[in-house]
């Protein structure tokens, strides 16, 4: 069944080329799909385009038809082309002509639009509350640890001194930021294009703000033409929002990586987190950490794909906008699995805490004593030289090792690292 067959044959190569793997992705817009179904019949019925009693039947077929996707989902069935074709047959096959009416004032192109824009304002909250869960989490390991030392580096080198809760509450600020991105992108999909039809709207009736109310849409798209051009924007905006919780992740995951091999020796991982090696007995391999490095960074080219498919396409609909439905739908997946699985294996870094007793660390607290010649009245340039002067010739800061973790220190320091502050954000 196809929305638009007028009985011509149809070249079964070119068919199954265009189509590509609309069938099954369309699976996951189902829910939406009927939804906006609801939402369509129930203003059509109001503004007298059909019969109460029109209206009635398929609102009451529609929902009786979530519920079953809800419970057991739905297949598209062989021949039926997609996910709106599937539910117009359904409802024809229990209806009869009644059924036939669903599509009334509308086209597989604002159908579609208004699936992924409820389906995206929908997984991006999901989202946006497991990068708010996995910075709860970074805060609670940042606050067992607070008093946990750490070797800060600049250029690969040892720089000033840093802590557990800096390292991790530094991430969770960054997925704290990161949800105003995700904010940004729901945003971009709350807004309504169902009555723009195939991009130019349509003569008949219908009441537009009727159905963004029912569809709880923030605003509606006010032109046609602009609601069709929203399509590939509103995919490529979560995209690029998907893309930058995800490179919060990798850069975490690299620092894992870094932090438990034997030259940091940082933290550990426990033996059911690691593998190892065929020949090497010794081996215990962080390649979760390596994974989630992996499919993190894949992700971040999520936003270019689509943009590249988008780029240099007139105003209007075109059948290469069908290429940004998969990707957005399995970057949404791939993202949820990496916040799962960093969750998961997030509580399980143990902090070593005796890292700055190697020699190593010697030099690390020349800015304390800079800041504490500043705080006897030294001009700062003078206080840097003397202390420069004194690394020169091979003296140890060591006697200062204390004062980074004593006295009053501004927001963001070792001694103050506002983990209260970034929960007070998160909470809000």
């Amino acid at each position: 069944m196809k929305l638009w067959d007028k009985g011509t044959p149809i070249d079964a190569i070119m068919e199954s080329f265009t189509v590509g793997d609309d069938r099954t992705v369309d699976v996951r817009l189902a829910r939406w799909d009927v939804v906006g179904s609801i939402a369509h019949a129930e203003m059509l019925g109001t503004v007298g385009f059909i019969t109460t009693s029109e209206a009635t039947q398929l609102v009451d077929a529609l929902s009786n038809l979530l519920v079953e996707i809800d419970t057991n989902g739905i297949v598209i069935e062989e021949g039926v082309e997609d996910i709106h074709s599937q539910v117009e047959k359904i409802l024809t096959e229990k209806l009869g002509d009644v059924g036939k009416m669903v599509h009334t004032g509308r086209s597989r192109n604002d159908q579609v639009l208004v699936d992924l824009k409820l389906f995206l304002r929908h997984e991006l909250r999901i989202l946006k509350n497991a990068a708010r869960e996995l910075a709860l989490l970074l805060l609670d390991q940042a606050e067992a640890h607070q008093d946990i030392l750490l070797p800060g580096y600049t250029h690969y080198q040892v720089a000033m001194p840093s802590s557990v809760a800096l390292w991790l509450g530094g991430y969770a600020e960054a997925l704290t930021e990161d949800m105003r991105v995700l904010d940004m992108a729901i945003d971009a999909a709350n807004a309504n294009p169902l009555g723009s039809a195939a991009g130019y709207g349509t003569r008949l009736p219908l009441d537009r703000q009727r159905t963004t109310e029912a569809l709880n849409f923030d605003r509606v798209h006010v032109t046609s033409t602009f609601s069709q051009m929203s399509r590939g924007r509103t995919e490529k905006l979560a995209a690029f929002a998907i893309g930058q919780v995800a490179s919060t992740l990798a850069r975490f995951a690299t620092d894992v990586v870094h932090y438990v091999s034997q030259n940091y020796a940082f933290v550990s991982l426990p033996d059911s987190l690691t593998t190892g090696s065929s020949i090497m007995p010794h081996k215990k391999n962080p390649d979760v950490f390596e994974v989630l490095r992996a499919r993190s960074n894949r992700l971040s080219s999520v936003a270019q794909e689509i943009a590249l498919v988008c780029t240099n396409l007139p105003s209007g609909y075109h059948r290469d906008m069908q290429f940004t439905k998969d990707r957005i739908v399995h970057a949404i997946d791939e993202l949820g699995l990496c916040l799962r699985v960093a969750q998961h294996v997030s509580p399980m870094i143990t902090p070593r805490e005796d890292i700055l007793d190697s020699e190593l660390y010697d030099g690390l607290f020349s800015v304390d004593r800079v800041d504490d010649l500043v705080r006897q009245g030294v001009p700062f340039r003078e206080a840097y030289r003397q202390v420069g002067q004194l690394v020169a010739n091979g003296a140890s800061m060591r006697a200062q090792e204390h004062c980074a973790i004593e006295g009053t220190s501004a927001l963001g320091s070792v001694a103050n690292p506002g983990l209260d502050e970034l929960r007070r954000r998160l909470a809000s």
